[in-house]
């Protein structure tokens, strides 16, 4: 989706901005073809109808930006435990033997470089890269070509194994969540529904036609709000609105202070 990739201020502005002032025109122009006594006389059953529509909407609208916040909140775990993971593995190599040592090490750096620099970009893009992968399969294969002279080297290789586990987790979790989380049909019912909604305001009869406008494009604000949000959250990599690799590079800046 384009508007996930620009700027927040322009998508405030598509999709806040323009609809509600599309929508404050709208009692305008149902007052001109409709006469405020016939209005009017449909409040009650109109205002019963709206209480019942906008209920619904607004559970749905509640819904859909609960999860894709959570999720959000999700991927910043998942890089956070990516890091966590990967600076556990730096410390853990002290326990390998000089030579697996500073293989493992350069692996960890390659790995790190890789995802920052290849991953994030290619996330962006609703992408994957094979930079990032291949490093960690060398990683593994440094880890699995350690050699084994006593018990506690063992215990050493076991949880480095299980720390490695925690990053493919970890990797494998953030890309898949890069490419969204609100399915086609969904933005389709909370497209519709919001016009829906906002449209049935056209049709009461308020005496203050001017009071009338101001309250649509009131509620015309608070929807188009709760969708921008979902937009800039929604692809939790890419757009103003994302998770930043920051994790890992403060493990690789720090990985010289181990």
């Amino acid at each position: 989706m384009y508007l996930t990739h620009a700027s927040l201020w322009l998508s405030g502005l598509l999709i806040v901005g323009v609809p509600t002032l599309l929508a404050m025109f709208g009692p305008i122009l149902i007052r001109r073809r409709i006469s405020f006594a016939k209005l009017r006389t449909n409040n009650e059953v109109a205002g019963f109808k709206f209480a019942t529509v906008g209920v619904l909407y607004a559970v749905l609208l509640a819904f859909a930006v609960i999860v894709v916040w959570e999720k959000f909140s999700e991927a910043e775990r998942k890089v956070a435990q990516e890091a966590g993971a990967l600076a556990v593995l730096y410390r853990l190599s002290d326990g390998l033997d000089a030579a697996s040592r500073e293989g493992f090490r350069a692996g960890l750096t390659r790995y790190i470089r890789a995802s920052v620099e290849e991953d994030w970009p290619a996330m962006e893009r609703g992408e994957t890269a094979p930079g990032a992968r291949q490093a960690l399969d060398a990683i593994y294969a440094a880890a699995l070509a350690t050699r084994l002279g006593d018990p506690r080297s063992e215990v050493v290789l076991a949880e480095i194994l299980n720390q490695l586990d925690h990053v493919t987790e970890a990797r494998r979790d953030r890309l898949i969540m890069a490419s969204g989380n609100v399915p086609d049909v969904l933005w389709l019912v909370l497209a519709s529904g919001a016009v829906l909604t906002i449209s049935f305001t056209f049709f009461f009869g308020a005496e203050n036609l001017r009071v009338q406008t101001i309250m649509t494009g009131m509620l015309s604000v608070l929807i188009f709000s709760g969708l921008l949000v979902i937009v800039a959250i929604d692809h939790p990599f890419a757009g103003s609105v994302r998770v930043t690799p920051e994790a890992l590079d403060r493990v690789l800046e720090n990985f010289g202070a181990f």
